[in-house]
């Protein structure tokens, strides 16, 4: 199907009039708005349905926001993947994963994820934008694509495209927004407005500047013509901005322990003072940066992938399970930390890892096909601390694997060293640390009921012997103790009657 430059420019003429008319209506109070619905002037009347565009704007008074939580990518470019019915099995069960981005509209998988109550994103491919620039063809879509499945299957969000700006395709580019809008108005139309949100994903190449983090700006031609009306439609709707910011391709051996997360000197933004001790708020923050020079900073910022490699070509440095552990152990404690960025402090970030499983029919270098958290027999590729307590002795093969081990650990000064919580520390903080040590596979029974460690039964009790667990087994490294600050290390130790440290 082929859109004609003259039904191209009807269409954006047509999309600014709504967005025009939305921006004064919504300088109306709500009696003036429910009096234009009831009773339309003939001149507003606009082709392709006015009943439509009034429910669109009616929906936008009562829409929310999305919030902090941890997702996966769950690709399938692979010739040895579980069926989709266990994947969604064996993450609702086994995983603390809550969210789950397809990229596509697969029937199997929609089906799998029924009754599950996960939250699911979908994707519409690049090449199918232009055709939802036709009100008739998005209805045609969302009967045979949604509608079947839900309330049963919950999908909170469609993608419209992936990374699309970055294509150079101007035929994409230009219909990416009319699209959206038009998407967004068949949702109306069928009363999903409310349930599921309309976004499309961004790389970093948006971009102009990035670096230092508060010169962040979009690339001239974009952010006028193709990312104002856009992030002005992510405003008016309610949906966020997303983003696929990936350290990974932005390190060097020299920035490695920046990009991991790992204890470093950091890099200060000569602009605003502000240090930086990892790669990713230093993305995040340039793309704050960026939404904020254009006047859009009140957006909420999802990131759609994120993710570290855990095999690669010969040569490459940082490109093994123990990084790769460490990105996203780190990357999961810091965006639900709620420490924020330091352009954005007391933020979480709604996340999703890419990738849930190692794909084998993936092109391009190998690290492409060694993104996975887990293999294809659903044993972890490394511990990343997203599998419950419960369910690391019933995943096969799991007991053979072993907490991640850093190189070269420090040696104990002044005798054996123990890591336990510091005075003051908050109790729902240390409550995650728990749940963080135990859902790593560690041996969390001695401060189960009846465990020699279970008296005192209190949070601070139990978080000092799980914290000291990880940092015994992970070397003993000053960082294994941080815990979000949270830890410290003492030379005293704590052991008592039957509970052994």
């Amino acid at each position: 199907m082929y859109t004609s430059r003259a039904q191209i420019l009807l269409l954006h003429q047509w999309y600014s009039h709504v967005i025009f008319t939305i921006f004064h209506l919504l300088h109306l109070p709500n009696r003036s708005l429910l009096l234009i619905m009831a009773n339309p002037r003939p001149d507003f009347a606009l082709t392709g349905g006015t009943t439509i565009v009034l429910l669109f704007l009616a929906s936008i008074f009562n829409v929310q926001g999305v919030q902090g939580s941890i997702g996966v990518n769950y690709g399938t470019m692979a010739n040895d993947l579980p069926p989709p019915s266990q994947v969604a099995h064996f993450l609702l069960q086994s995983t603390i994963i809550n969210r789950v981005r397809l990229f596509d509209t697969n029937p199997q998988m929609l089906q799998a994820f029924a009754h599950s109550g996960i939250p699911l994103t979908i994707t519409i491919p690049n090449d199918q934008i232009p055709h939802f620039t036709k009100l008739r063809f998005a209805q045609n879509w969302l009967k045979t694509n949604v509608i079947p499945y839900t309330p049963a299957t919950n999908i909170v969000r469609i993608l419209i495209g992936n990374e699309v700006l970055s294509t150079a395709n101007k035929l994409f580019i230009g219909n990416l927004v009319p699209a959206m809008l038009t998407l967004h108005m068949a949702l109306v139309d069928a009363s999903l407005d409310r349930q599921i949100k309309v976004s499309t994903p961004h790389s970093l190449g948006i971009l102009s500047s990035s670096s230092p983090p508060s010169t962040g700006k979009f690339r001239q031609g974009y952010d006028t013509h193709v990312l104002k009306p856009l992030l002005t439609f992510l405003r008016i709707t309610k949906s966020p901005f997303m983003v696929n910011p990936y350290p990974y391709f932005g390190y060097s051996a020299d920035t490695l322990n920046y990009a991991l997360f790992r204890p470093n000197s950091g890099v200060v933004d000569p602009n605003t003072k502000l240090l930086y001790t990892n790669m990713l708020d230093a993305q995040l923050d340039a793309i704050y940066s960026a939404l904020k020079i254009v006047g859009f900073s009140d957006l909420e910022i999802v990131i759609a992938e994120t993710g570290w490699p855990s095999k690669g070509d010969a040569g490459q440095v940082g490109v093994d399970p123990d990084s790769a552990a460490d990105y996203n152990q780190n990357l999961i404690r810091h965006v639900t930390s709620g420490n924020g960025t330091p352009l954005m402090p007391k933020r979480t970030f709604e996340t999703y890892i890419f990738a849930l499983f190692n794909e084998n029919l993936k092109p391009g270098p190998t690290c492409e096909r060694y993104f996975g958290l887990f293999r294809p027999d659903m044993t972890p590729a490394y511990n990343v601390g997203i599998l419950r307590h419960t369910a690391s002795s019933s995943i096969p093969g799991n007991g053979s694997s072993s907490p991640p081990k850093h190189p070269n650990p420090l040696p104990p000064q002044g005798g054996k060293q123990y890591c336990l919580p510091k005075t003051g520390a908050d109790t729902e903080a240390l409550q995650k640390n728990i749940d963080y040590v135990c859902g790593l596979g560690f041996d969390c029974d001695p401060i189960k009921q009846g465990g020699p460690c279970f008296m005192p039964n209190t949070v601070r009790a139990h978080a000092a012997y799980a914290m000291n667990k990880y940092y015994q087994a992970t070397g003993r490294n000053g960082y294994d103790c941080n815990f979000e600050q949270t830890g410290a290390t003492t030379t005293v130790d704590p052991s008592y009657g039957k509970c052994k440290y």
